[in-house]
């Protein structure tokens, strides 16, 4: 992979965790709100809450894993899968650029 590549992925990397930080605020902000006085409205609005709480875990995990991408740039790893030393497939990172496995090991 060339150093153009990698800076792109890295770009692309960097504006998806962006992005995630900023509804992961959105998230925290809904939940925070008191909750309505109408019992009927309160059980949809937990609800509502445990639909923003899976959201925002699974928001974690891709921050976790978008982190560990920009350290495998940093380290000069990225690209290459975490469990077999294979070349992913430019392809592969095109759709999952924080992928660390390439598609025969995923």
């Amino acid at each position: 992979m060339n150093e153009a590549q990698l800076r792109e992925y890295e770009k692309l990397l960097r504006a998806r965790m962006q992005e995630l930080s900023q509804r992961l605020e959105e998230i925290a902000d809904d939940l925070e709100e008191p909750p309505d006085p109408d019992a009927e409205e309160r059980a949809t609005e937990r609800e509502s809450d445990e639909v923003l709480e899976s959201l925002g875990q699974a928001g974690l995990l891709e921050i976790k894993q978008i982190q560990a991408a920009l350290e495998r740039i940093r380290d000069g790893e990225y690209g290459v899968c975490v469990t077999c030393g294979e070349p992913i497939a430019t392809e592969r990172l095109d759709v999952v650029p924080h992928t660390p496995f390439c598609r025969d090991c995923a």
